[in-house]
């Protein structure tokens, strides 16, 4: 097996020795003289010695054009250089393209003849390997249709000036940006050709894999596969993900339960100069405006019209360890706290007031988080959302759960009053039994099952096993009483239904909008993962990521409220199809866990411990109410009753009297009376 650099044809690290004149590095190939389509007129970027498909059924694009190239190892080596492919865009004709020839000699594909600098129509059949001598090299080429929802090509083979490539100029430093134009092909063939204003690196820890996440503003605004039209948005590489179905199920799910602000995205297929980087997951980007994901609040929120800083306004801020030096942030106890919006510069009005101002607020809402007996968290918060954040988290067993990418938009309520909500949700690879953690932070957490569906997690994320204090936000959301108030009632009533619409055992109309259920996710991937895949991008289980061979499986019963293993032998092969079994499996066993774990508080009657006359209130009264009842001198109402039995022993008593009569002095006995 040879192997060579695969960035010198992907990435453009030796464009000159590629076509075989630097002159040509910094324009298109011309076409012969003598015949044939003049290139310049077809292809807007420099090509190398390759043969090229023109994936768009509009013969006026000059962007969506695609190499065909080899698979690739993950260092991006070159592999089996003999056998190549045509990774196609869903948008593009199945059957017949047109082929250009960019190799210094005549090419015979599927019987059709393409001189040297000309084009042909070919026609071809899918996943057929083609016998074809290329400049005296004798190949195969097979050609591979994707089924995601749109593909994006952008293109600027002279990122720097000098002759550099885009993903070879981008990938130097995450700091890095160029302009370029592009093409966007939807599934229906439709091509928008809109110039790219900017494209740079993103991300963290996905930043120094070979596959990279990118950001990329348009020239003006997009709609792309029926998103809302935007300009700036995220491509992440799923990377870490063997199933490339964690980030968007996760986030759909959030918008199918009512979470805040859950970004849009779409499955696409990424190219860059004529060269295809794999399946991406396009995104809207985290960012504040009319128009964008935080779409009720703007970057001038925080300034009076005559330029002085407000005394309360909004702002979004994200748990942030990995920020850096050029951040907008602040320290919260130990904590980075990014601040998203606004996002201020040295010298900006109001550079350091905002910066107190976020920290005085979150600092208050952490402690609440924290400190249920000292503040009330309904006054910091909106309960309803940071609950679902909450579950989120739990539901997924997110390794990053309060550690980072948590964002949280401080607002008004519905009542005017300024709180914090649990969103905008994002980065959840890490999750849905993804990845093994770290051995030592488990151990000291006391956790042994984290890569089990069964198990809680968020409440000892960050916590010592023999501690009650955490300094992880996420930790104190988890056993905060506000929140274990609420969650059962919204796991049931808003996660259960949108998760069995998901599995396709109830669908329901109202969801697919926001969430799609596993087959029509599946549908969407599997073509575009076959290209992933095939063009070297499989990820093989690793140190951090968690094996995915085998899984028990089990079903929630609605009847007894529990969870019941039925099948301890499913084994998952080592495929797209096996992998995106197992993160779908795991994802609904794990459900009907949390199900079981859940099921007995949900199905409590309403009321409060101690409240015999439904007054709302444990005083007095109902001690007497209780005690007259022990002796059959009055009667608790039937869906009273369960509240006058304050120890639990299945009988009310003179015990239950004075318990309830001991609370109203403000002696707690810890029996859970008033809650």
């Amino acid at each position: 097996m040879t192997k060579k650099k695969f960035a010198a044809g992907i990435a453009a690290v030796v464009l000159s020795a590629a076509v075989g004149a630097s002159a040509l590095v910094f324009a298109p190939i011309r076409a012969k003289a003598e015949t044939g389509v003049q290139n310049e007129s077809r292809i807007s970027f420099s090509v190398q010695k390759a043969l090229y498909a023109h994936s768009a059924s509009n013969g006026e694009d000059k962007d969506a054009w695609t190499a065909w190239q080899c698979e690739h190892d993950d260092d991006l080596n070159e592999v089996n250089t003999n056998k190549k492919y045509f990774f196609l865009p869903s948008g593009s004709d199945d059957s017949e393209l047109e082929i250009y020839n960019a190799g210094s000699s005549p090419v015979t594909l599927n019987g059709v003849d393409i001189p040297s600098g000309q084009s042909k129509n070919v026609k071809f059949e899918l996943d057929r390997e083609y016998d074809v001598n290329f400049d005296g090299t004798s190949s195969t080429v097979t050609f591979l249709h994707s089924t995601a929802e749109a593909a994006i090509f952008v293109n600027n083979t002279n990122a720097d000036g000098h002759g550099t490539g885009l993903a070879e100029y981008l990938s130097r430093d995450k700091s890095l940006s160029a302009t370029a134009t592009g093409a966007i092909i939807d599934e229906n063939g439709k091509v928008d050709n809109t110039a790219v204003k900017k494209i740079k690196g993103r991300g963290n820890t996905t930043w120094q894999k070979s596959k990279k996440p990118f950001n990329i503003t348009y020239d003006s605004k997009v709609s792309i596969a029926g998103m809302n039209s935007s300009k700036k948005y995220s491509l992440l590489a799923n990377y870490q993900d063997d199933a490339l179905i964690r980030n968007r199920f996760l986030y759909d799910l959030s918008d199918a339960v009512g979470i805040p602000y859950a970004s849009d995205s779409r499955f696409v297929d990424l190219y860059m100069d004529g060269y295809y980087w794999g399946s991406y997951q396009l995104t809207e980007k985290i960012e504040v405006g009319s128009s964008n994901v935080v779409n009720d609040i703007s970057e001038t929120d925080y300034l009076n019209e005559d330029g002085t800083i407000k005394t309360d306004f909004a702002f979004v801020c994200e748990v942030d360890p990995s920020s850096g030096s050029d951040d907008y942030k602040v320290n919260c106890n130990g904590t980075n706290i990014t601040i998203k919006s606004p996002e201020l510069a040295p010298g900006d009005p109001g550079y350091e007031e905002v910066k107190s101002y976020v920290k005085s607020k979150y600092t208050g809402f952490a402690y609440a988080c924290a400190n249920p007996s000292n503040r009330v968290l309904s006054d910091y918060a909106d309960i309803d959302s940071l609950t679902k954040v909450y579950l989120i988290n739990e539901f997924g067993k997110n390794w990053d759960a309060g550690v980072a990418s948590l964002y949280f938009t401080y607002k008004k309520d519905s009542d005017g009053v300024y709180k914090f909500f649990g969103s905008p949700v994002w980065d959840y690879d890490n999750s849905l039994g993804n990845c093994v953690g770290i051995d030592g932070d488990l151990r000291n957490f006391g956790v042994k099952d984290y890569t089990s569906y069964t198990g809680w997690w968020c409440r000892f994320k960050g916590r010592r096993s023999n501690s009650k204090t955490s300094s992880n936000i996420m930790s104190n959301i988890a056993v905060n009483e506000y929140i274990l108030n609420e969650a059962p009632r919204i796991w049931f009533e808003d996660f259960v239904p949108a998760l069995r619409h998901f599995s396709g055992e109830k669908t329901d109309p109202k969801f697919e909008g926001e969430l799609y259920t596993k087959d029509k996710y599946f549908k969407y991937l599997s073509g575009t993962a076959e290209m992933n895949y095939r063009s070297g991008w499989l990820l093989n289980t690793g140190s951090w990521i968690a094996d995915h061979s085998k899984l028990d499986s089990a079903v929630f019963n609605y009847d007894t409220g529990k969870y019941e293993v039925y099948d301890t032998r499913r084994i998952y092969p080592q495929t797209f199809e096996g992998m995106y079994g197992y993160c779908t499996d795991w994802a609904m066993n794990r459900a009907t866990w949390l199900s079981g774990q859940m099921y007995e508080e949900y199905k409590k009657p309403a009321g409060i411990l101690g409240d015999v006359n439904g007054d709302t209130a444990v005083d007095a009264a109902d001690a007497l109410t209780i005690l007259r009842s022990s002796l059959g001198l009055e009667e608790i109402p039937d869906d009273l009753k369960p509240f006058a039995d304050i120890d639990g022993d299945g009988s009310t008593d003179s015990s239950d009297a004075l318990s309830v009569l001991r609370y109203t002095v403000g002696i707690d006995d810890g029996k859970g009376i008033g809650a």
